[in-house]
């Protein structure tokens, strides 16, 4: 989740006022029951919300806070709902819808990830679709959802827009991360994909180690972490005007999050840095490609981590291995399409992912 009111939005920001907004959810996991959180982290003001429910294919269920359904988010907050007894199957789709009452300060959304939301006038929780609704690209407000988690793998897959989704058909479930699930026996990862996110400076979101605490750890039962992470330090500074980071810059960086991992009682596997120089003539500077080269030798083979997936060598072209693959490529020559999500996904490991 962004603040919306930062520099660089690849979103809408927007607020609600007595609107309703319906978001589906795509699940990693299922069970019985689940939790729905809220955040007001970016809000300037209190955050009302007057009316919530979920479905699923099983029926719909209201969603309450401390018993009651109207409930107000404190700016910098988030809540977690009371447990809703309904049974949600991983692969499927949750539906939260919220209703606005009152005028509300730009929410913290997540702003490219390749899910439409629904937003329509008053009151329409109990609604299972919202006819006649704007349809926006977003989600805004729900940070997540807790499913009680059995003894196995659960990962967060910690990155940026390649694991977000960006450049993937929105709506479709076709994301890296998705195409990941579905190779699972068991277990499952929870996107925590922010497009534009660094590991090492803030813009997009808190840059990596800054966030790890905030994002990563909070999760229940987790084992493990997936790390996709590194082009927005490369692309990036060039739009800012600020200094293009070393290879032992990122080095660095990429150490510090394998000790947070560690520290944590976390198993930490990392992708290598996907080509990206069909972005444009800043994306293809000796200086960035050279960096990009170094830093994924040494990933590669630093033994600094507990897995590693080439992602850079799985999508090239082998050609030109500093360009994606062009069957590979969603048109902007720096994210993947469908096939390259799911060529992305492929490339791991998942022996990586045994507990």
């Amino acid at each position: 989740m962004i603040d919306p009111h930062g520099l660089l939005q690849f979103g809408e920001p927007r607020g609600f006022a007595d609107q309703t907004l319906s978001q589906p959810l795509h699940m990693a996991g299922g069970g019985d029951a689940f939790r729905v959180r809220l955040t007001n982290l970016y809000g300037r003001s209190p955050l009302t919300i007057g009316a919530a429910t979920a479905s699923t294919g099983g029926g719909q269920r209201a969603v309450t806070f401390g018993g009651a359904g109207r409930v107000v988010v404190a700016p910098g907050e988030e809540i977690v709902s009371d447990q809703v007894d309904l049974a949600v199957a991983g692969g499927s789709d949750l539906v939260v819808n919220l209703y606005f009452p009152d005028k509300t300060d730009l929410a913290t959304y997540s702003h490219r990830p390749a899910e439409i939301a629904r937003i329509a006038g008053g009151d329409r929780t109990h609604s299972h679709r919202l006819a006649g609704a704007e349809l926006v690209e977003g989600r805004y407000v729900v940070s997540g959802v807790d499913v009680p988690a059995p003894d196995t793998m659960v990962a967060a897959a910690f990155g940026d827009s390649w694991f977000e989704g960006v450049g993937t058909t929105p709506g479709a479930n076709r994301r890296s991360v998705d195409f990941i699930n579905r190779r699972l026996a068991q277990g499952w990862v929870v996107n925590l994909g922010i497009a534009g996110n660094r590991l090492l400076r803030d813009e997009v979101g808190p840059h990596a180690l800054a966030r790890f605490d905030r994002d990563v750890l909070p999760i229940p039962a987790l084992t493990h972490v997936l790390v996709n992470l590194g082009i927005n330090d490369l692309v990036l500074p060039s739009e800012l005007g600020e200094a293009l980071p070393t290879a032992g810059d990122l080095i660095a960086g990429y150490t510090a999050l394998a000790g947070q991992a560690r520290q944590a009682g976390l198993r930490i596997v990392v992708a290598t840095i996907g080509p990206f120089a069909g972005a444009g003539p800043d994306a293809r500077t000796p200086e960035v490609i050279g960096t990009r080269r170094e830093v994924n030798e040494w990933i590669r083979t630093a033994g600094v981590f507990d897995g590693v997936f080439d992602v850079a060598r799985a999508v090239a072209d082998p050609a030109r291995p500093d360009y994606i693959r062009h069957a590979y490529d969603s048109g902007d020559g720096i994210h993947l399409n469908d096939i390259g999500a799911e060529v992305m996904a492929e490339a791991l490991d998942l022996r990586h992912l045994t507990r």
